[in-house]
């Protein structure tokens, strides 16, 4: 059966350094989280002038795992737990930051030196309070290593994480988490299925779809009931989504600044830890 809609969220502009300012449809005034899904951010194409100097400077993570899906240009990662990757359009970066790691990002240097265009979508992804003080961790799946999902001509979806269509993501998570990124070209009508009580999240970045009968303009975020399994989209203009479906984690939820805990003491107690210099050093 259709599963109903819930809650349709716009993304609203929020400033996250200096320099950069994002669309983020989750958490929104009207709601908060759906765990594991606690943040999603949408950086809208932005055009990066040739000799540009630009990086977001180092800054701590603990307890999730900070996802992009890159959708145009190249970006940088790098942190002091020894990864250091350059991602393309397409790819997928899933960095897990567990008890604690410093990380920079940004444009990638060939992208600051030429200059062009940018755009991802990153999320931040939780896990169980018993996994919040494991190692950090990455994985990169780069386009050509998701495997196409939901496949007809027009429709180009790339499963990231999970299983789905009889085919698995290359991404391993800590939480059951499905995640499907592409293309619906205008006219095309996709039948997307959910596991029956999972959360489960549709943002449209890019066009307008037909969800389950309901017309939704780009930048929203469609937040599904959680009984049910069926979800039907048609493309009203040629479309970029990003679907998720996971596992509710059902444990409190504190975020603040740049972590996701499980109280309002482990959210003070990592950033006196941050102060006290216990996530290290990097060189960016």
């Amino acid at each position: 059966m259709k599963k109903a809609i819930t809650h349709i969220l716009a993304g609203r502009e929020k400033q996250i350094t200096k320099e950069e300012t994002v669309l983020q449809p989750l958490p929104h005034k009207d709601f908060r989280f759906a765990n594991p899904f606690i943040v999603i951010h949408h950086l809208k194409p932005e055009t990066i002038t040739a000799g540009a100097e630009f990086r977001i400077h180092p800054h701590p993570h603990r307890g999730f795992a900070p996802v992009t899906f890159m959708l145009q240009g190249e970006g940088y990662h790098k942190d002091n737990a020894g990864h250091d990757e350059t991602i393309g359009a397409g790819d997928v970066q899933w960095m897990f930051a567990g008890k604690g790691l410093l990380h920079s990002e940004g444009p990638s240097k060939r992208l600051l030196r030429e200059g062009g265009v940018q755009e991802f979508i990153q999320i931040w992804v939780n896990v169980p309070s018993t996994n919040k003080w494991d190692a950090p961790s990455y994985q990169f799946a780069a386009k050509d290593k998701q495997p196409e999902v939901c496949e007809q001509e027009g429709v180009h979806l790339r499963l990231a994480s999970g299983s789905y269509d009889g085919q698995t993501g290359p991404i391993k998570t800590i939480t059951p988490v499905i995640s499907i990124i592409g293309e619906i070209n205008k006219g095309r009508r996709v039948q997307l299925n959910a596991t029956q009580g999972y959360w489960t999240l549709l943002y449209i970045a890019k066009g307008t779809l037909n969800v389950n009968q309901e017309t939704i303009q780009e930048h929203n975020l469609v937040i599904f009931e959680k009984e049910n399994d069926e979800i039907i989209v048609c493309a009203e203009e040629d479309a970029v989504i990003l679907f998720l479906s996971a596992q509710p984690i059902d444990e409190p939820v504190a975020a603040k600044d740049n972590f996701v805990m499980n109280t309002a003491e482990e959210i003070e107690q990592a950033m006196a830890d941050y102060n006290n210099g216990v996530f290290g050093t990097l060189s960016y």
